[in-house]
């Protein structure tokens, strides 16, 4: 396993990082296509507890988490985590511009007071299943709302309050 197999994903309430995740997916993927999330989500448990804390309270939201990550990355239909919360994504490699939209977004959720899970996506293959051409991009609950530049604060607060409406 490489310190670079680091993969965030949320975990009932939480955003966490899974080490080996890819590996194992990509391990068991073509004995595993196939089967019931049951089936996937045993294997999952059983071969990432050998590198990753699970608590025992928490076992089947981690269960849910790893299937959901499982079937994703095969292109596979899978059912997303219903928190009913906001989901914030900057995608980009870290450089200037990337990180000063994710400075933009974080300066807008304060002003408008409003929680969300803010994430910034920096891992190529993650940012491609986002479909975004242009860096940085802002994906606010899974759409992208504007990609290729930096937004002003009150861009992405009319785009959030535009959110709450709907």
């Amino acid at each position: 396993m490489t310190q670079t197999d680091h993969t965030r994903i949320r975990v009932g309430d939480t955003d966490l990082g899974v080490m080996g995740l890819r590996r194992v997916i990509e391990e068991i993927a073509s004995s595993y296509s196939s089967k019931s999330d049951a089936e996937v989500r045993d294997a999952l448990l059983e071969r990432l507890g050998k590198s990753n804390y699970i608590p025992t309270s928490a076992r089947d939201d981690y269960g849910r988490a790893f299937v959901r990550a499982f079937r994703k990355a095969l292109g596979q239909p899978y059912e997303e985590e219903a928190d009913g919360g906001l989901r914030i994504a900057v995608l980009g490699p870290r450089c200037s511009l990337c990180d000063g939209l994710e400075q933009v977004v974080m300066q807008a959720l304060i002003e408008m007071d409003l929680p969300a899970a803010l994430e910034h996506v920096a891992d190529e293959q993650e940012m491609a299943r986002y479909g975004s051409l242009k860096l940085p991009a802002l994906v606010v609950n899974g759409k992208i709302m504007a990609s290729g530049a930096i937004l002003s604060v009150k861009k992405i607060k009319e785009f959030l309050a535009d959110l709450d409406r709907t």
